[in-house]
């Protein structure tokens, strides 16, 4: 089993950064998000948020690995915790279907930076398994691989959304090597998935709201 830690600090308040959470897809490092449902949502006694959502993801496997893993998506679930008290988000991802081959679990605790409140801190943490004989040690070392460069799109997305909907914050390192033009047009392209998702969800809406309207005489 590999195993692997990694810490991002937010230069936004936890509040931002939790309620950005929900925000997250469509990003434009996010490409491999195909869709993303909520199974289960209630607030507890404790007035905290618990969701259980699955998300669709592109998995395509290197070419060594063709004819062991033939389906090129995966689903992914995600259970989270949020706790306005102790100002914590922690969410648990794990995949379903393949977890023979490979499985990856990962912790993610987004919390309010001790050092400066306006900041939110990310300690992630996730393992990587594979149970199939005579390759395990490979597959591992791929998935880990993989999944470095897929925790980079991921903070290079977040950091976007979070920027598109709390301007005026200063670019972190990671986004300032790109060129401004390219994240307009990425800022551009967030805007314009959003703006299709809701008058998606409005058309969806009118039949229902139709068939509620009470019949005129």
């Amino acid at each position: 089993m590999k195993f692997f830690e990694a810490k991002t600090v937010f230069n936004y308040s936890w509040d931002q950064v939790a309620e950005g959470f929900w925000q997250r897809y469509p990003n434009p490092f996010s490409t491999h998000v195909l869709s993303e449902d909520t199974v289960f949502r209630q607030v507890d006694t404790s007035g905290r948020l618990k969701s259980l959502r699955l998300l669709t993801k592109t998995n395509l496997p290197p070419k060594w690995g063709e004819h062991v893993v033939s389906n090129r998506t995966v689903k992914i679930i995600e259970e989270s915790i949020v706790d306005p008290k102790s100002k914590t988000l922690t969410t648990y991802t794990r995949n379903i279907g393949y977890t023979k081959v490979m499985s990856i679990t990962e912790k993610v605790v987004y919390k309010q930076s001790k050092e400066n409140p306006a900041q939110t801190v990310a300690e992630r943490s996730a393992w990587i398994d594979s149970q199939l004989y005579g390759l395990s040690r490979p597959i591992q070392a791929f998935g880990l691989d993989r999944f470095k460069k897929n925790c980079v799109k991921a903070e290079k997305g977040y950091q976007i959304v979070l920027n598109t909907m709390f301007p005026g914050h200063e670019l972190p390192a990671l986004l300032q090597t790109q060129k401004p033009s390219v994240l307009a047009e990425q800022k551009e392209k967030l805007k314009e998935s959003a703006k299709r998702a809701t008058e998606l969800a409005k058309a969806k809406a009118r039949p229902v709201v139709a068939a509620c309207q009470p019949e005129v005489e």
